[in-house]
């Protein structure tokens, strides 16, 4: 047992999987932060729509997701064209696609959860500052963002915990393939696949304590 979890075979997608979720995680709560906090403060037609649409990843089947992201970043498309030409190497099948995979399927989340958490804000605070001079990027920076900080935090840790179990739309549009796009959950299916129990559990065993601890961490942020 000892020689299975000292191997790279063992570590190599626990590290990529931490790794992809670390910055899917970061890009997702950026943009989540700044599309909740621009949607909670405006309305107009066609806002609903336009919220559904930003909450279909999370009821879509994880392979719809992934043949959409195929579609629009694979090779034949404008996106996948322009994104190799500027980086010389195509994005599917590389790991930055296991990442945009886990941002899209993240973002409902991290979405739904700063939504919730600007809307807690109390909006006399935020007229006052305004009555002081203080412009709309101080008032978010200095009022807003402090008083829903435990829903930022919380979707960060959502959003991670949610990149990090990606398994449908990954396999997609990053593949599978060891030490460069395979990540937890598509090592533990090929290790299933192949009989290799053992692999299998323990990716199984790394992956439970690592979402135990971030639940855990989510249970004390929402306390």
């Amino acid at each position: 047992m000892r020689d299975l979890l000292s191997g790279n075979e063992f570590w190599s997608p626990i590290k990529l999987s931490l790794q992809v979720a670390l910055l899917s995680s970061i890009v997702v709560v950026i943009v989540g932060v700044a599309i909740a906090w621009w949607m909670s403060r405006r309305s107009f037609n066609g806002k609903l729509a336009l919220e559904t649409v930003f909450m279909l990843p999370i009821v879509l089947p994880p392979t719809v997701v992934g043949f959409l992201l195929l579609v629009m970043l694979g090779r034949r498309s404008w996106v996948g064209e322009f994104i190799e030409w500027l980086f010389s190497a195509p994005i599917i099948f590389s790991w930055w696609a296991a990442v945009v995979a886990a941002i899209v399927v993240s973002f409902p989340l991290v979405y739904q959860t700063m939504k919730t958490g600007f809307a807690s804000v109390d909006r006399n605070l935020e007229d006052a500052g305004r009555s002081m001079g203080a412009s709309e990027w101080q008032v978010f920076r200095h009022i807003t963002l402090p008083l829903a900080y435990r829903s930022l935090s919380t979707a960060f840790i959502l959003g991670f915990a949610r990149g990090l179990g990606e398994f449908g739309a990954t396999l997609m549009i990053a593949g599978n393939i060891p030490g460069k796009t395979q990540t937890i959950p598509t090592a533990i299916y090929v290790a299933v696949d192949s009989g290799n129990l053992s692999m299998a559990w323990a990716w199984t065993c790394a992956i439970i304590v690592i979402s135990f601890v971030l639940l855990l961490l989510t249970g004390r942020k929402s306390s």
